[in-house]
């Protein structure tokens, strides 16, 4: 391939939700481009309007705006090489169908659907190991190679119902390099002759991607490994078509699979185990169902593509956080791997705790703000701050926020059954009874000035920490958890403190 500009494309299918797989599809094909400082295309397969999904198109859009993932050329930013939509580009595709025609590469096929099926019942019946239209099956069907020409022009002309298929060579070798599975070796004769064209004058896919691959001038396509059985078609064509010298270098993804790491990730393996395989929320418009959104569920963008990246990539160090701009310079296609890279619903996890905890506590604050205003709960900017600062490690998202730090809003409705059995003594309200009064006293109230007067008290009453500091924090937070208690203390204030204390005191069983 000649020196020249690195250009690539994503090219989805508005045919639904875009499945994670096809964000990492995405993902990498940016890295490469902007680490050999090229152009990163989007271009929508739109020519089956069969399975076109209303909605599907704008959330591909909102998908890579959210990911942050900006496209140099597509059906918003427009370009060059456009229209970027295959639907508005319909009258470029029918005349390579017809040169590849003319030229005996490609032919006219008039066989109705009955033939087809009878066809494919005699090839079963027969035990045949070549199924399908191929290089000895079109002997025997109604298409421009066994017809008369009088009688394909005949058919033309009255507008007959026609699809053209490329003409497969019988027994040839195809040789092709990808970039991750280096060099491949396809039989021709274990192809089909593949439609290209339809009877509504619409290209399939393999033709369309192929010539606006052309057009656009792409220099590598880089797309998912379910399309590797696709390649030696896409490579016949681009020799068909006299395009050798212009032929893309290609790279086959590994595909995503299952938490078990035995098939390809789907969306009933997020139903069933509780995670999204979508970026974002989806709607069904024809049945109503919803399916979750990375995006809804808490996750943050730049973690979302912090797991992508490295579901098949591997750095080849010990690192695995990487903002965007260290990712496009440490990507590369040799470090993709050949073998299926198996999503883990945990390490998601982790690469969002890893980000929340590098967050600043204002912005995580005004997040939580909003969760603390639905609950109907109102409080200082710079307190909701403190408190992230106390408990964010301890959360993989904000929505955990409020269950790791209610109790500095509000009292315990409730207590940890299993800590007051284990270790909510008879004694522990009279010796809360005595810690009272020392906080009564206590002045100023600060933290290391609460911390130093319990140690005394404990010290005093010749008590182990324990049963002094489980029991408070019991009646604090209503349970084990929670960050350093003399903080809490200090936070929720003298009221606050000696007020749930007094009711612990009334409210929590003593031993049984």
């Amino acid at each position: 391939m000649p020196d020249r500009k690195v250009r690539v494309r994503f090219a989805p299918s508005p045919t639904g939700p875009l499945h994670i797989g096809g964000v990492r599809t995405a993902l990498y094909n940016y890295l490469f481009a902007k680490k050999h400082d090229g152009d990163f295309i989007l271009r929508i397969e739109d020519t089956d309007k069969n399975r076109y999904v209303p909605g599907a198109e704008s959330y591909i859009l909102e998908t890579f705006d959210w990911c942050g993932l900006p496209f140099d050329e597509g059906i918003i930013e427009g370009g060059e090489y456009g229209p970027y939509r295959q639907s508005e580009r319909k009258g470029v595709y029918e005349q390579y169908a017809v040169k590849l025609v003319e030229e005996g590469k490609a032919y006219y096929a008039f066989d109705t659907p009955e033939a087809l099926e009878e066809m494919r019942k005699q090839q079963e019946s027969s035990g045949s190991s070549l199924t399908g239209y191929n290089h000895q099956s079109r002997k025997e069907m109604r298409n421009s190679l066994t017809l008369p020409p009088e009688a394909v022009e005949q058919l033309l002309d009255e507008e007959a119902h026609y699809v053209i298929r490329i003409k497969i060579p019988e027994d040839e070798e195809i040789h092709v390099r990808d970039e991750i599975r280096q060099d491949l070796v396809f039989q021709s004769s274990t192809l089909d002759d593949k439609v290209i064209f339809k009877s509504d004058r619409l290209p399939t896919y393999h033709l369309a991607n192929v010539v606006d691959d052309y057009l656009m001038k792409i220099t590598h396509v880089i797309r998912g490994e379910e399309w590797l059985p696709s390649l030696p078609l896409h490579v016949l064509l681009y020799t068909f078509l006299g395009w050798e010298e212009d032929m893309p270098a290609f790279a086959h993804l590994p595909l995503i699979l299952k938490p078990t790491g035995k098939g390809k990730l789907s969306k009933r393996d997020g139903e069933k185990m509780g995670f999204p395989v979508f970026p974002l929320e989806w709607m069904d418009p024809e049945t109503g169902e919803v399916s979750s959104g990375y995006k809804q569920e808490g996750y943050f963008p730049e973690a979302f593509i912090n797991l992508l990246v490295m579901l098949g990539w591997n750095p080849g160090t010990a690192q695995e956080i990487f903002s965007l701009d260290e990712m496009v310079e440490a990507f590369s296609l040799d470090r993709v791997g050949r073998s299926g890279a198996r999503f883990d619903p945990d390490k998601a996890r982790w690469f969002n705790h890893q980000y929340l905890a590098k967050k600043d506590d204002q912005e995580l604050a005004n997040e939580y703000a909003r969760i603390l205003r639905d609950k109907k709960i109102e409080a200082e900017p710079s307190y909701i701050e403190k408190v992230v600062g106390l408990i964010k490690e301890r959360a993989d998202f904000v929505r955990d926020f409020w269950d790791q730090s209610f109790f500095f809003f509000q009292a315990p409705q409730e207590y940890d059954q299993k800590i007051v059995k284990k270790r909510w003594k008879q004694d522990s309200p009279e010796i809360l009874k005595d810690l009272f009064p020392i906080l009564e006293k206590t002045a100023p109230w600060e933290r290391d000035v609460l911390e130093k007067n319990v140690k005394a008290f404990i010290e005093y009453k010749e008590l182990g920490m324990g049963r002094v500091m489980i029991p408070v924090r019991l009646c604090l937070v209503g349970s084990g958890m929670g960050p350093d208690l003399f903080t809490i203390m200090e936070m929720i204030g003298r009221e606050g403190t000696l007020d749930r204390i007094k009711k612990g005191i009334h409210e929590i069983p003593g031993e049984n």
